[in-house]
């Protein structure tokens, strides 16, 4: 894999709503395949956008209100007729509120539906508690066959929308409106199902994805600080996962921190504490949210009210490499 690391106290000029944006317009130009079905949340994706999608391709930017399960089922017809159907809405709209249309009329069927949920977890921010998913990778994780990703900054989104869209059947994509922490320098690569090593260590293995990498970066420079050396994997792909990697990283540093936007039940530290018992049994210390409902206030406030800060990712890796024995 090349990855090429940024400077992660700087966040990109354009939004990731604005990457996703651009990438469907010169989508739509260049085949008739794709559709993008909306669930009355165009503004808040394509902002100024908006009109020019309209006036280009009418047809193709589908606005069905706010009716996300029978948006999915919309989506899952164009699928049937030849389609790539995106469908998009806020994370917890995609994924508990529609959970039969996308078991049924999505996976059940082989249906190529390429679902966005956007601003996820503590990303929701000021959208309140209602609207704060903590359980959208459980959800979908349930699902036989349905890929999930995480995008993580501009340039995986560059990478991953295009490799989304030749991969014929069923994804959840999880991914924030706004702007997002630099992680990746242009040149980086990235294949689905495979996660990338950041930065190597021998002590302990951090395993994040989304908003939670540039705080996993932050932690391994805590740790560093106290002599303790810390591997960062961007583990992209929730599913399926990169197993050997895993494997590999439980192996070779002995113990491993998971680090996500989500709750503790059913996401990354679940999927990665079922391979570690199945193949390499380390600790495992798990960085998540606890039991607990969404609340109204901005990320920074809300990493810190759930626990999900390099001091917190830190404080765990100094907890499993104290369990290796």
């Amino acid at each position: 894999m090349g990855v090429k690391l940024a400077n992660i106290n700087e966040k990109y000029e354009d939004t990731l709503a604005s990457v996703y944006s651009s990438y469907l317009y010169e989508g739509l130009g260049r085949t008739d395949d794709i559709v993008h079905v909306e669930c009355d949340l165009g503004l808040s994706l394509f902002k100024f956008d908006m009109m020019k999608f309209i006036e280009n391709y009418p047809t193709r930017l589908i606005n069905v209100g706010i009716a996300e399960a029978n948006a999915i089922g919309f989506a899952a017809g164009l699928s049937q007729e030849g389609f790539v159907s995106y469908v998009h809405s806020f994370g917890p709209f995609m994924s508990r509120r529609v959970m039969d249309q996308v078991f049924i009329s999505g996976a059940y069927s082989k249906a190529n539906v390429k679902i966005l949920g956007t601003d996820p977890g503590v990303s929701a921010a000021f959208n309140g508690g209602t609207h704060m998913p903590f359980e959208d990778i459980a959800v979908m994780r349930s699902i036989p066959e349905i890929k999930i990703v995480e995008i993580t900054d501009n340039v995986a989104a560059k990478a991953l929308f295009p490799q989304i869209e030749k991969d014929y059947g069923m994804y959840y994509v999880r991914m924030v409106r706004a702007n997002v922490d630099k992680v990746y320098e242009e040149g980086s690569t990235f294949e689905i199902g495979k996660g990338n090593i950041l930065q190597d260590g021998s002590d302990v293995t951090l395993i994040a994805y989304g908003v939670m990498v540039s705080e996993s970066l932050k932690a391994a420079k805590l740790l560093e600080e106290q002599g303790i050396s810390a591997r960062v994997v961007d583990m992209f792909t929730i599913r399926p996962l990169d197993r050997d990697l895993v494997v590999k990283c439980a192996q070779e540093t002995g113990a491993i921190v998971t680090a996500e936007n989500h709750s503790v039940n059913g996401g990354l530290g679940d999927a990665v504490t079922q391979v570690v018992m199945q193949e390499h049994i380390c600790p495992v210390e798990r960085v998540a949210v606890l039991e607990r409902f969404g609340q109204t206030g901005d990320m920074a406030f809300l990493k810190e009210e759930y626990g999900l800060t390099a001091e917190n990712i830190a404080r765990a890796a100094k907890q499993a490499i104290s369990k290796k024995r």
